[in-house]
């Protein structure tokens, strides 16, 4: 699997392992704008394109590109950003494998293009684009025809994920060896438009020489983990949840949260409901059951009683001091804890009260807006990046953090970072977080660790969502959860029975 993430400068070092390994840069640049132009000619029909060239070795791979469009029998112009007689190493070698004519790269050549590859400047520029590069890269972005990025948007940083100036949204971004962090993050990721990961022939040795700053979220990472019924299995042992609900008025986040923890495999799930909303959650549950919980000073009390191996504490519990006791409480309890919404936003004055209670089993599930009341400085800072970001959170809180937004980041002290792309926008809709508290809950109930649960959860959360597409509410997930649980397993037995025959045959 190709799912590490590397930072522009380790993609380099990648490349100086290569030539230490007897494999040029020649010979990447070759394979790279063969590449690009392979990939353009698997989506569009011949017609005029125009490579605009930067002085690196961006402009290097697009001189490559040129020419093999050119010899598909493509109309194919040139325009260099720069004087050609400056360009060095493999970029001069690249210019040489071009005979056409060169033009000056200016807004004015990008008349009479049907399709332009931007191979100005990819992960080569750390700044602004700024004079006549700037000015280009303006223009390219009003043209009404198709632009494929070389490596990266020019503009973007590789890392950060932004753009501080100028910069022209691709339909296709090809980029060599393994992904970038604005490959997956946003708003670089929305900027790349589909992006195709190309193998330029680097040796499989490169891990050695870095080690990737996060890996996507595919089931390969977790299946092993994936928890399945067996035969003799009761109730209890399956798992036993507990979610804390806040008052009559405000039970449906945490009925949501308990239901879907049903769903993801619990066994036993009890809504710990306050005496003025136990009418309410009782009418209201079937399987899930509901106990009274009069005290939030009880409820590491009421966990005990329960037995409960992981509790959900948050979804519209209420922000204030009764919330903070609550939890404060609950760590005196063995059982591992997701919070959530309310949860968090209690602390939002005293953080470090939180941190200092956080065991490594726990995660807490904050969107952009929680985040920031917990780690004011990180969201402002950390690289700029929601990988740094998560992973300086999790290194401060002690535990799993799952920084929620279209490029979820999970990250755990001693783990690699985990960014999950699996979903829909439709996820943008009351309850959805709720649900994927009680997915993380039900999962560690049965003995997931807090890190995995959550990678398992985002995944899965996200798969329920793309299968529902437009229109779905939080509702929908829980009841589509079955059928992608099913998907799941019964791809997680295919792979073991694969393993099963190679150890065998071996």
């Amino acid at each position: 699997m190709h799912d590490d993430i590397l930072l522009t400068k380790d993609c380099g070092v990648c490349d100086r392992h290569a030539a230490e390994n007897g494999v040029s840069g020649e010979r990447l640049m070759a394979e790279a704008g063969r590449a690009v132009a392979d990939a353009i000619r698997g989506r569009w029909a011949p017609r005029p394109a125009l490579i605009l060239c930067g002085p690196g070795n961006n402009g290097g791979d697009g001189f490559v590109c040129a020419a093999a469009l050119r010899e598909a029998g493509w109309p194919v112009r040139v325009a260099l950003l720069g004087d050609r007689a400056r360009l060095s190493g493999d970029a001069a070698w690249a210019a040489g494998q071009w005979d056409g004519g060169i033009e000056a790269a200016e807004p004015g050549c990008l008349d009479g293009a049907g399709l332009i590859v931007d191979a100005l400047f990819g992960a080569g520029l750390n700044r602004a684009p700024d004079g006549m590069a700037a000015d280009l890269i303006a223009a390219m972005a009003l043209c009404a025809v198709p632009v494929v990025a070389v490596d990266l948007p020019s503009g973007i940083d590789g890392d950060r994920a932004a753009a501080d100036g100028a910069v022209s949204p691709a339909a296709l971004t090809v980029t060599f060896h393994r992904r970038k962090p604005a490959h997956l993050l946003e708003p670089a990721a929305s900027l790349c438009g589909d992006v195709v990961l190309a193998d330029i022939g680097i040796p499989a040795s490169w891990r050695s020489a870095v080690t990737p700053c996060a890996v996507e979220n595919r089931p390969g990472h977790w299946y092993q983990v994936l928890p399945t019924a067996r035969a003799g299995d009761h109730k209890h042992a399956r798992g036993r949840l507990a979610v804390f609900t806040g008052g009559a008025s405000s039970t449906g986040a945490a009925r949501l949260a308990a239901r879907a923890g049903l769903r993801a495999g619990a066994g036993l799930v009890t809504l710990a409901s306050p005496p003025s909303a136990l009418m309410v959650n009782a009418a209201a549950s079937t399987a899930v059951m509901v106990r009274r919980w009069p005290d939030p000073a009880g409820s590491a009390g009421l966990l005990g009683e329960l037995r409960a191996d992981a509790a959900v504490m948050g979804p519209a519990m209420g922000v204030g001091e009764g919330t903070r006791e609550a939890v404060l409480s609950a760590f005196e309890h063995p059982g591992m804890l997701v919070l959530d919404a309310d949860a968090l936003t209690s602390f939002e004055a005293s953080p470090e009260d939180l941190f200092a209670a956080l065991r490594p089993g726990d995660v807490l599930t904050p969107h952009p807006g929680e985040f920031r009341r917990l780690f004011p400085d990180l969201a402002e800072t950390a690289a700029g990046n929601r990988i740094e970001q998560a992973r300086a959170a999790a290194e401060r809180a002690g535990c799993t953090v799952l920084l929620k937004g279209p490029d979820t980041v999970i990250a755990a002290p001693g783990c690699t970072p985990v960014v999950s792309r699996h979903a829909s926008p439709a996820l943008a809709t009351a309850g959805s977080g709720d649900v994927l508290a009680g997915l993380i809950g039900g999962i560690a109930a049965q003995g997931v660790s807090g890190f995995h649960a959550a990678c398992v959860s985002a995944w899965l959360h996200g798969d329920a969502a793309l299968h529902l597409g437009a229109g779905l509410i939080a509702e929908d997930l829980i009841e589509a959860l079955p059928a992608r649980l099913q998907a799941l397993h019964r791809e997680q037995r295919r792979r073991r029975a694969l393993g099963h025959l190679l150890v065998h045959e071996s």
